[in-house]
């Protein structure tokens, strides 16, 4: 497979790995038509390269007279991933399906699912493979801190500054390499582990964030996702408060982000300790929004001060009027209701462009960077503050 950022690459083989494939990942063109062989079945292609781009390649392999299925993978929508395929289909290639970023591990499964080779089929549905870590090697990768942070920066479309990190929690596992948390977080609610691994990921983001403060000693917001779980202990807010002072942090520059479709099932039992969260000064977002039901009725009584349009709505909409207006009338309706907007999944100038146009406060995703483990973060802090805080981002 090639795709030029290496982190979808590493998730794109992690999980090929899982299924029973052999998988090998390149980040540039010529990379990747060295691991080409005959031997080659499936081939996962990214179509928006800097170098090389996907279209390019397919005129390659049809030259090569490939024979290898193609899946498709594109951020850019659904029309250019089609017009792709009827070229390939027109040069005598083989299209085997499409992805459309983001995705999801169950998407990516269920399309190289339809490309297992049957025994390696019953040898992985006998594995379990989406859940193939112990319950020990779990509460080892905690006692050891193997569980690890990378940050994707929040960007302020008006003005251009930085203004938060997301932490995102991976696992640099002893032998398999770093693995991504769609491999892990589910076995971890299974088993009971999940809140000791909240509570490491708000140590590690807390202990850290100190480094990432700018020339004047500002921190940017921290924005850390709570599990469901934590919204069933009335304890969650007083610890969270006693942490915050234990590093130094004020409650107001961190945001605890908890997913729409948790408030929807747990709206009566968590809205105690959601407003004890905002007594004690922390802020609340609600991620995915607009992927979950009832969303006036959680406005209505949840404190939160800041939405997250989901990835969803801005992947598409360039080309979808339904989600630019999904897009539109959320910022619209944050305003008035008086909370700040960010979106993310921004990849591209043009969706920026757009956001700004309406009124987006904020935003995170490729365009800006990837997420960052912290040593790699901080040089990019320095970089970006450097040469481009002070140019307004439109």
């Amino acid at each position: 497979m090639i795709d030029d950022n290496p982190d979808v690459g590493e998730f794109i083989r992690a999980a090929a790995q899982a299924m029973g494939f052999e998988c090998s990942s390149a980040t540039d063109a010529d990379e990747f038509l060295k691991m080409l062989s005959p031997d080659t079945n499936l081939i996962l292609l990214d179509l928006v390269m800097p170098d090389m781009d996907g279209v390019e390649l397919l005129r390659l392999l049809a030259q090569r007279k490939c024979r290898a299925g193609i899946i498709l993978i594109s951020g850019t929508g659904k029309r250019i991933i089609e017009s792709a395929g009827q070229l390939a289909q027109a040069l005598g290639l083989s299209i085997a399906g499409h992805l459309q970023k983001p995705f999801r591990l169950v998407e990516l499964e269920k399309v190289l699912n339809q490309h297992l080779d049957p025994q390696k089929e019953v040898e992985v549905a006998r594995q379990d493979s989406r859940t193939p870590f112990r319950k020990d090697e779990l509460r080892r990768a905690i006692l050891y801190n193997e569980f690890v942070l990378h940050y994707q920066p929040q960007i302020d479309i008006l003005t251009g500054r930085i203004i938060g990190l997301e932490a995102l929690v991976r696992w640099q596992h002893p032998e398999r390499g770093l693995v991504f948390p769609d491999f892990f977080i589910s076995r971890m609610e299974k088993i009971g582990l999940i809140d000791e691994l909240g509570w490491t990921v708000v140590n590690t983001g807390m202990s850290e964030l100190s480094r990432f403060a700018d020339r004047n000693g500002k921190v940017p917001m921290l924005s850390i996702n709570a599990s469901v779980y934590s919204l069933h202990d009335l304890k969650f807010p007083d610890i969270l408060a006693s942490l915050a002072e234990k590093h130094g942090i004020s409650p107001a520059n961190v945001t605890i982000e908890i997913t729409e479709s948790g408030l929807i099932k747990e709206l009566l039992s968590s809205l105690d300790i959601l407003t004890r969260l905002r007594m004690k000064g922390f802020m609340l977002s609600i991620d995915d929004f607009g992927t979950g039901y009832a969303m006036m009725q959680q406005l209505k009584v949840i404190p939160a001060t800041e939405l997250k349009i989901d990835r969803s709505f801005i992947f598409d909409m360039h080309q979808n009027e339904r989600d630019r207006v999904i897009v539109q009338k959320t910022i619209e309706m944050g305003h008035e209701l008086g909370i700040h907007v960010i979106a993310e999944g921004v990849e591209n100038r043009e969706q920026l462009d757009f956001l700004h146009l309406k009124g987006c406060d904020s935003a995170q995703g490729y365009l800006f960077s990837r997420p960052l483990p912290a040593n790699e973060l901080i040089p990019w802090l320095r970089q970006y503050r450097g040469n481009l805080e002070l140019q307004p981002a439109i």
